[in-house]
C-alpha cells in the first residue's frame, strides 16, 4: 500500500531528501520524533534571544538588553520539552547558558543592531513551487535602502569555503519564497555565523532561483514516486554519526516497518552535553 503523500516542503526537508531519503520518510511520512539535542535547542534559544532584541526600538539594542532578553528566553523554555529533555544538571544548565551567551555576544561582532530596520522577526512564509507548497521561516527580512534583505542566524559552525554555496541553498530559498509571496526578490541574503563570528553573503539571481524552482520540482516528484512504491532507501554518510533513526535503518540492522510502531524508548534517553 503506498504511503501518504506529504502535504509540502521546507527547503530542511529538500536537502533531508537528497541527504537521505528514508530518513527524510522517518520524520516527514512517519513523523517520528527526535530526542531533543543541546546543539539545536542552543540555537532555538539564541534565535528567541535574537527575536526579543529586535522587538525593542533601534536606540536600545545594546549588549546589556540582549543579554536580558537571553535570560528571558531561557525562562520562557523552561517548560519546552526539547530543554527540559535535555536532563541537564546545574552545573551542564549553566553551561549551556554560557555557550548560549557567547553566541548572543558574537552576534555584536557582526553587525550593528541599532543600524537594522527589521519589518519581520521569524516569519513564516509558504507558496506553490515546483508543483508543492514550499514553506519556510524567515529569522530576520530587513528593508535596507528600499531593498529586502534575509537575514539567516547560524549557531553551528561556518561551512568550509568549497561550501558555501552549498550552505547558502537554504537562504536562497527564502529569497524565492520572498519573491513568490511579496513580489519582490530580496537584493541579498546573508548567513550570520555567530560561532566564529563570520558573515556570508550572496545575492540571489535568476539562474539561482531558476534552478530552486526545478529543484524543488524534481525532489517532489521523486517524493511521489518514493510514496507510490514505498521505496525510500537509505543513504550511507557521515550524518549517520547523528541520525536518531538508526533502530529502523536496514543499513544499520533496522527494519522500517517498525517505524510505524510506538517510539522506542531508547530515542527518549537524555542527551548529555
Amino acid at each position: 500500500m503506498a504511503l501518504p503523500v506529504p502535504y509540502g516542503l521546507s527547503p530542511s526537508k529538500v536537502e533531508s531528501f537528497k541527504s537521505c531519503a528514508l530518513a527524510f520518510r522517518f520524520s516527514a511520512i512517519d513523523r517520528l520524533p527526535e530526542p531533543p539535542s543541546p546543539w539545536t535547542t542552543k540555537g532555538t534559544l539564541v534565535h528567541r534571544a535574537l527575536e526579543l532584541l529586535f522587538l525593542e526600538p533601534a536606540d536600545r539594542r545594546t549588549l546589556e538588553v540582549a543579554l536580558t532578553a537571553l535570560d528571558r528566553a531561557f525562562t520562557e523554555m523552561g517548560t519546552d520539552p526539547d530543554l527540559v529533555d535535555l536532563h541537564l544538571t546545574d552545573e551542564q544548565a549553566q553551561l549551556f547558558l554560557d555557550d548560549a551567551e557567547q553566541l548572543v555576544r558574537q552576534y555584536f561582532r557582526l553587525e550593528d543592531p541599532t543600524a537594522v530596520h527589521p519589518i519581520g522577526l521569524e516569519l513564516r512564509l509558504s507558496a506553490e513551487v515546483g508543483g508543492t507548497t514550499l514553506r519556510g521561516v524567515i529569522d530576520r527580512l530587513d528593508l535596507v535602502d528600499g531593498e529586502l534583505v534575509v537575514t539567516d542566524y547560524k549557531t553551528g559552525k561556518p561551512p568550509r569555503v568549497n561550501n558555501e554555496q552549498g550552505r547558502l541553498s537554504g537562504v536562497n530559498f527564502y529569497a524565492l519564497l520572498c519573491e513568490r509571496v511579496l513580489g519582490r526578490r530580496p537584493a541579498r541574503v546573508q548567513l550570520l555565523y555567530l560561532s566564529e563570528p563570520l558573515a556570508i553573503v550572496a545575492q540571489p539571481s535568476d539562474q539561482k532561483m531558476a534552478f530552486l524552482d526545478r529543484k524543488v520540482g524534481a525532489i517532489w516528484t521523486a517524493v511521489e514516486r518514493a510514496c507510490a512504491t514505498e521505496d525510500f532507501r537509505p543513504k550511507r554518510s557521515v550524518l549517520c554519526d547523528f541520525c536518531a533513526f538508526k533502530a529502523y535503518c536496514p543499513a544499520f540492522g533496522g527494519d522500517p516497518a517498525l517505524a510505524k510502531a510506538p517510539l522506542v524508548e531508547a530515542l527518549a534517553e537524555p542527551v548529555l552535553l
